[in-house]
């Protein structure tokens, strides 16, 4: 299990932010462009690797900007 919650807004959902999550990790995370509507996912990571996705509701964040950094 175990889960992040990102409070900024990527357009995409960062690759290693997925990586992080282990089988049964979730990811709480808004996507979608800076300045728009955006839509807050909920992610679950299942064993084969892929992604569950649910729509929770519409949003506005912040955008996130910069770089994600690769866990070491």
């Amino acid at each position: 299990g175990g889960g992040l919650i990102v409070t900024c807004a990527p357009e995409a959902v960062p690759a290693p932010l997925v990586l992080q999550l282990r089988e049964g990790g979730r990811l709480c995370i808004p996507v979608g462009p800076a300045g728009a509507v955006q839509e807050l996912l909920l992610l679950v990571k299942r064993s084969d690797g892929t992604l569950e996705r649910k729509s929770a509701l519409p949003v506005r964040f912040v955008p996130m900007t910069g770089r994600v950094a690769t866990p070491p």
